[in-house]
């Protein structure tokens, strides 16, 4: 158990949606940048690690099943360096907040956790509603902003600008999220 959470939000995508072509534009530029934070918190104790992805309305698929029409969408070279590695904690979501009608609340809890990083897509959607929820109930929020991406430029900005300014949320890169976090491992 760690007192940060670093929750990795809707990156696992088959990109078949009206939006998938400016979206994994987007999406092509941060993974490199995630990937290399997800190998940092896997090698270390001090950050809990949590997927969290929409069902796309599909209620009868298992996370197994998220992670197979991803696979096996358009742009699976946008999920094989982010994929959940066996261990990693996964619930999926229905809505745009990974808050919305899931346990993670409770997992939060249990887990004790102090401090959210929020890491994925769509910062201008579900990135922010998310710290909104996250702000609400007082957890701090860590935005990477080289590890959410989003559809639209200028909203992504506003989004992340409003994180900041209303939400308090601390925007870093990758690179100063990992040299902050201990112990250090090449990134």
């Amino acid at each position: 158990m760690a007192d940060t959470a670093l929750v990795v939000v809707d990156m696992l995508n088959a990109y078949r949606h009206r939006d998938a072509a400016p979206l994994s534009l987007n999406v092509a530029t941060i993974i490199e940048p995630l990937a290399a934070l997800l190998r940092r918190c896997r090698a270390a104790s001090d950050v809990d690690l949590i997927y969290i992805n929409d069902n796309y309305g599909d209620f009868t698929a298992g996370f197994a099943g998220i992670i197979a029409a991803a696979l096996n969408g358009t742009r699976p070279d946008l999920v094989r360096p982010i994929a959940p590695a066996p261990g990693d904690r996964r619930m999926a979501k229905v809505r745009h907040s990974a808050f919305y009608a899931t346990p993670l609340e409770h997992l939060l809890a249990q887990l004790g956790t102090r401090r959210l990083i929020l890491t994925g897509q769509v910062t201008e959607q579900c990135i922010l509603y998310t710290a909104l929820d996250a702000y609400t109930r007082h957890l701090p929020v860590v935005i990477p902003v080289d590890a959410v991406a989003h559809i639209d430029a200028g909203l992504g900005a506003a989004a992340l600008e409003m994180m900041r300014r209303n939400m308090a949320a601390e925007l870093v890169t990758t690179v100063e999220l990992a040299d902050e976090l201990s112990p250090r491992i090449d990134h």
